[in-house]
């Protein structure tokens, strides 16, 4: 038998090596990932939140994460994909986990998977709870990767299940429309297991499976949902109200019906995983996410978003308006070709004065002159087309005033990459 890798940088090429499509190969199914979680004697030994959705399963996560934090309790979270390092994908109490625990965790899933080819992702995911199991944390937060049905992570029984909001995204893998969409994003529902929506328009799909399986399903804006008011915002659920609450430190509107879920869901689990206000507040109030509407300090202003399909284009774009003047926005844009980036394109047409078009690493980017060739199309400034991320930035860099905003936008290879040249670390 061939040695087995001595560094976490080893392990995530052999990885890359055992699917023939590498680390972006997607192939779903639960019937491999049950099948070694079965040898490796996984079992589910405390409350687990599965959380899924288009856009805001991110936020969704570390929100949840920093109030279990601030109430005490030790948290496991399982996020993807990282900006940084694969460290970042897996976390136990707020710190990314080591190198040797990722290696460790490995080990073990090498040892017991036999002849399964397993993906990239999951891997990671059992890997991911190899290393909770081995620190027992008192939760654990699972961030689906894509769809819901049948990715990896819907292997693990939840407590409580959260779909953020339904649109349209991998549609080829998850079907054309959002009624397909949301039939994929329901199977992590389970019967009688307390279900969270906060898709103000669900799809009929969604309703109906979580009916016929009778999951314990509640609606933002039917059996929960918030106010703004003036400098605060008031959470209601049922007929309880919590007001006077600061906003959430992640930016943008959208981050209210998010956090709006995540206090959704520890009302129904206030059984097992009791918080006080005093702990919401302060896991609101402290959060931090690179890369969803992170804006830096200086000037001129830097933004950074992973926005990559229509529905978050658009929210970036309203929180783009919510900020202040700006002489001119200076856009770095980098997509995977298989993204809608036309409509990506016309959701932030009236934020944007001068583009960047940049090319990413890998097979699935779209080249600088296809995405300029796109803004064009749409009657776009393009000030340039760049052989990489890093390249667009210095451009933009050298000529940005001091009233103008950089925005650095699109993948997240678009927005490692920035944080690389900006020297930070998240």
């Amino acid at each position: 038998m061939p040695a087995l890798p001595q560094d976490l940088g080893g392990w995530l090429a052999h990885l890359e090596a055992l699917h023939p499509r590498g680390s972006a190969g997607i192939e779903l199914g639960l019937d491999r990932v049950a099948e070694i979680k079965l040898r490796l004697g996984q079992t589910e030994f405390c409350p687990v939140i599965l959380v899924g959705g288009t856009n805001g399963k991110g936020s969704t996560c570390a929100m949840l994460e920093g109030i279990l934090l601030a109430a005490g309790y030790r948290v496991g979270l399982y996020t993807s994909p990282h900006l940084l390092a694969y460290n970042e994908r897996v976390r136990i109490n707020g710190r990314a986990a080591s190198d040797a625990q990722l290696c460790m965790a490995f080990g073990r899933v090498e040892q017991m998977r036999g002849d399964t080819a397993l993906t990239y992702f999951e891997y990671g995911t059992l890997a991911a709870w190899e290393v909770f199991a081995a620190t027992t944390p008192d939760a654990i937060i699972l961030e689906v990767g894509l769809g819901g049905r049948l990715d990896a992570t819907n292997v693990y029984q939840p407590s409580c299940s959260i779909v953020t909001g339904i649109d349209l995204d991998h549609m080829d893998f998850l079907g054309p429309d959002r009624e397909s969409i949301g039939h994929e994003k329901a199977g992590i529902f389970r019967p009688g297991i307390p279900a969270i929506c906060g898709d103000p328009k669900p799809p009929r799909s969604l309703l109906d499976h979580a009916g016929k399986i009778d999951a314990g399903l509640r609606l933002l804006g039917r059996d929960f949902g918030y106010l703004r008011q003036e400098g605060q915002w008031l959470f209601w659920n049922g007929e309880q109200r919590r007001g006077g609450l600061a906003f959430p430190a992640l930016r943008g509107e959208r981050q209210l019906a998010n956090a709006s879920c995540v206090m959704a869901t520890l009302d129904v689990l206030r059984d097992r995983l009791p918080v006080a206000m005093q702990d919401i507040r302060r896991g609101l109030g402290e959060v931090e996410l690179a890369g969803r509407f992170q804006v830096l300090p200086g000037r001129p202003t830097v933004v950074l978003d992973v926005a990559h399909n229509p529905q978050a284009a658009r929210v970036l774009a309203a929180n783009l308006g919510d900020m202040g003047f700006h002489r001119n926005t200076w856009a770095v844009f980098g997509m995977l070709s298989d993204k809608d980036i036309d409509s990506v394109i016309d959701a932030l047409r009236d934020r944007v004065t001068h583009w960047l078009p940049c090319t990413l690493d890998g097979r699935r980017a779209a080249s600088a002159d296809s995405l300029a060739a796109r803004l064009r199309a749409h009657g776009m400034t393009v000030a340039g087309e760049f052989e990489s991320p890093e390249k667009a930035l210095a451009r933009a860099q050298e000529n940005a005033g001091q009233d103008d905003r950089i925005l650095a936008f699109g993948s997240f290879l678009t927005v490692a990459a920035a944080l690389r040249l900006l020297g930070r670390t998240a």
